[in-house]
């Protein structure tokens, strides 16, 4: 019981602050703590309703790379929404209106390539990692 709690009042937390953080994102621009933001649209696996959640992202030719880290133990909610509704998925960059956008997991070679060019660009993402026993994922989007 004390786990439900927790992880309730965790989440109720967590979803403050994303909405904190999108208003920031659309109002002041795309960058918080040194790294570029932008809003992911999903919709929730169980739910069905529309989800907003604020990224960090990083460049990959006409596309973005993300990284499911989340802090936790488990994948972040906002990635197990994506790709369970990958067809609804759009992302909103500052100042610009909402683009559709396609998801693809990175796998192998593919993946520690983006990895490398992201723990490049952000050093932080090799320490979270380190710290986890999960492998974090890579998604790369591309205009639909």
């Amino acid at each position: 019981m004390a786990d439900t709690l927790l992880r309730s009042l965790s989440l109720r937390f967590q979803r403050r602050m994303n909405v904190r953080t999108t208003a920031k994102i659309r109002r002041k621009g795309g960058r918080m703590m040194g790294m570029d933001m932008l809003v992911l649209h999903t919709v929730g696996r169980r739910s069905g309703q529309a989800r907003e959640t604020p990224v960090t992202w990083f460049a990959d030719g006409d596309g973005w790379l993300l990284v499911a880290s989340g802090g936790g133990d488990r994948h972040p909610d906002w990635y197990a929404n994506l790709m369970a509704n990958p067809d609804r998925a759009a992302i909103e960059l500052h100042g610009q209106d909402r683009v559709p956008v396609t998801p693809q997991r990175l796998e192998g070679a593919e993946r520690e390539q983006a990895w490398q060019r992201i723990v490049a660009a952000q050093p932080r993402y090799a320490k979270y990692q380190a710290k986890r026993e999960r492998k974090y994922p890579v998604v790369r989007l591309t205009r639909r």
